[in-house]
């Protein structure tokens, strides 16, 4: 008997199946609980990409300081956006600091376990935090820059050319100049196609302009309301850049600007050179370097620029001989027509300036001689590369230089939601507005 308890307690051949007996439990419970905190873990990461983007969409109404009403439209805006796994949660109270202007919050939900729930972990507890700050408390100068180019005096809707064409002008140009013709309308005489226009009526795309940078000085109004952090200027843009106003927090100073003829922001003048070779650089040296945005004297800056973006002067158009320019052949006169080299912008950006482009389109004009034998012709057949050095994007050289505009100007604006190509009034101004819009609410997360 005592040989047979022996002889059993030294056999070990089950020792094995024993011990994986014994591991077996905390060891698929160990994979279990991994597989719940990992799926809890997702939806952590869930919730606070969902409490971060909601922060973000509601910092556009942070100056308003109404606590409830950036409370409901959080709650609101994570309710329509929470899928998948994670759908519930709790919105904790959000807070504002108005000194810095951040919104801070909390979320939470509760994860139920499943393995896990074994060793009594029913469910898991999550909380995030997220806040956010607007830039609108931060100073900012703002640059507005006029194209001054006679062909910005271009009727500015399709309506408004024919109507021009219609008259005695036979031009979509409201020029200034004249060679001693008159133009009658109404039974009174005009000595220019430009009264000639405001006798009719006509919208030009200055008037298009000026109207845009009105909308966009209400916008300032309203996101510095006490006129001590947002500053506005106003500069031309043509042979060179003229400065028309220094950066200052009034905007009715810019509006009376604006209005005043002898100011030359008003389509009563205009220049018969868009050296944009010689303007865009020379506007980098007055505007200077940006800074940080946080002090009166080291503020963000961001240049506001509406143009049709052509290189051009009103005299190559007819191939008339380039005066103090780089010396060329009569002949090659008006393949020097071209969209501007947005490598001209790289001053400006490179100091940290923000540039917003409006585009404001040049519509068919197939009635026009200069636009026929200019715009009308391929990039190839200009002077972009050999004259203006721009890098041509690849397969462009078939395109219609009108139609390269917008890809020349919008790699000189310095992101794509800061270029807005328009071809209506309404465009033009709602463009301008939409650039100025997206510049302010460009927010950093901050935890």
């Amino acid at each position: 008997m005592r040989s047979a308890a022996a002889a059993l307690l030294a056999d070990s051949s089950g020792n094995i199946a024993i011990t994986f007996a014994l591991l077996a439990v905390p060891l698929i419970g160990a994979v279990g609980i991994s597989i719940d905190y990992a799926r809890a873990y997702n939806i952590r990461t869930q919730l606070q990409t969902r409490l971060d983007a909601a922060l973000l969409n509601a910092v556009g109404d942070i100056d308003s300081g109404n606590i409830a009403a950036l409370q409901a439209k959080v709650q609101s805006w994570m309710q329509a956006n929470s899928y998948g796994e994670l759908q519930s949660f709790t919105l904790g109270d959000l807070s504002l600091d108005p000194a810095t202007m951040m919104i801070n919050a909390t979320a939470s939900t509760t994860v139920p376990t499943s393995i896990a729930g074994i060793f009594g972990v029913n469910s898991l507890d999550i909380t995030v935090n997220s806040s956010v700050q607007g830039p609108t408390k931060q100073y900012l100068n703002v640059y507005f820059a006029l194209d001054k180019s006679a062909s910005m005096l271009l009727a500015a809707t399709k309506a408004g050319q024919d109507q021009m064409y219609a008259s005695d002008a036979k031009c979509a140009f409201a020029c200034h100049s004249g060679d001693g013709t008159t133009y009658t309308y109404k039974g009174a005489t005009y000595k220019n196609a430009y009264l000639l226009a405001r006798a009719m009526g006509v919208q030009l795309r200055t008037d298009v302009a000026l109207e845009a940078v009105g909308d966009v000085l209400d916008l300032i109004d309203s996101a510095d309301p006490k006129h001590e952090r947002i500053r506005n200027g106003l500069y031309l843009l043509g042979q060179t850049a003229k400065q028309v106003s220094t950066p200052g927090f009034s905007t009715d100073a810019s509006r009376k600007l604006l209005k005043d003829d002898t100011s030359g922001t008003t389509s009563a003048t205009s220049d018969s050179q868009s050296y944009f070779d010689w303007s865009l650089p020379a506007l980098g040296k007055i505007v200077g370097s940006a800074g940080d945005g946080n002090s009166s004297s080291t503020p963000k800056k961001l240049v506001l620029m509406i143009t049709d973006g052509v290189q051009s002067e009103r005299p190559w158009v007819w191939n008339v001989t380039w005066a103090n320019r780089m010396p060329t052949s009569a002949d090659q006169l008006q393949t020097v027509i071209t969209p501007l080299n947005p490598d001209w912008c790289a001053d400006m950006k490179s100091q940290g300036v923000s540039i917003g482009v409006v585009y404001t389109t040049y519509l068919p004009i197939p009635q026009d001689f200069g636009y026929m034998a200019t715009l009308n012709k391929t990039m190839a057949s200009s002077s972009f590369v050999s004259v203006w050095r721009g890098k041509l994007a690849g397969g462009a050289g078939s395109m219609k230089r009108v139609d390269y505009i917008p890809t020349a100007l919008s790699q000189c604006a310095s992101s794509p939601d800061l270029f807005v190509s328009a071809n209506t009034p309404d465009e033009i101004v709602g463009g301008l507005t939409k650039i100025f819009k997206n510049y302010m609410l460009k927010v950093r997360l901050t935890s």
